[in-house]
């Protein structure tokens, strides 16, 4: 298998388990306590921070663990000049793996509770509050990355990067979906963790709004990247496609 192949393989693993946790967990919620929205919150937390942690552990070393369009973007954004980050022919394939792995995820999750397999969700969301919420939550997930990136400790990105979803899940309104692949994934889930499919341009658009607010003041704070910036964990740059 090819290097670019075994990393979109990891890429469409990664958000494809994240976002069975997510909807897996919402769903487990939902029934262990069915009138405490504020413990099926954290319910649902406690699992995706654990199972996005170890998400990146485990699949980091082959793609970088970004699982998430908007961080794939920054990648190749940031190291376009440097050649450091992903070619645009390799983001276009990491953002292609990545939706496909968040609408999977959904449904094995589905699957997995007897719910029926491929669900529309009903759950529309977009308030002014939710939407901030998701600009807040995505530049506040760049900046964490890229402040490791750019001091040189990418390797605490599991630690950091899980903690800070989880502490988002509850200062945002939103919950942080912060991940337009995750976002897509849930419209397949009509249970607590879901999205109408009209919520989602907004919530989209709000994300990548986030993310370029996020990048811009990693320029300001770290305005010097260091030799080769990996992002989330260290990957390899280079390979056969």
């Amino acid at each position: 298998m090819s290097v670019l192949a075994r990393r979109l393989l990891a890429e469409f693993m990664g958000t494809a388990l994240l976002v069975c946790a997510v909807v897996g967990s919402g769903i487990a919620a939902q029934q262990l306590s069915p009138h405490d929205s504020g413990v099926q919150l954290l319910e649902n937390s406690t699992a995706t921070v654990f199972g996005l942690g170890v998400l990146i552990l485990m699949l980091g070393p082959v793609s970088g663990a970004h699982f998430n369009p908007v961080v794939s973007i920054a990648d190749w954004w940031a190291g376009r000049r440097r050649g450091t980050g992903l070619t645009a022919t390799d983001l276009a394939a990491y953002v292609g793996a990545q939706v496909l792995g968040g609408m999977v995820g959904a449904v094995l999750a589905n699957i997995m509770f007897d719910q029926r397999a491929v669900q529309i969700s009903n759950h529309h969301r977009v308030t002014t509050g939710h939407l901030v919420g998701e600009v807040v939550a995505t530049a506040g997930l760049i900046a964490v990355i890229f402040a490791l990136a750019r001091t040189g400790r990418a390797a605490m990105s599991a630690a950091a990067v899980a903690a800070y979803i989880g502490a988002a899940y509850w200062f945002t309104s939103s919950t942080s979906f912060a991940n337009p692949a995750v976002t897509i994934g849930r419209i397949f889930s009509d249970t607590f963790a879901g999205i109408a499919p009209a919520s989602v341009p907004a919530f989209i658009a709000a994300q990548i709004l986030g993310a370029g607010i996020g990048f811009a003041l990693i320029g300001l704070l770290y305005p010097d990247p260091v030799p080769a910036e990996n992002i989330v964990t260290p990957h390899p740059v280079t390979g056969p496609a």
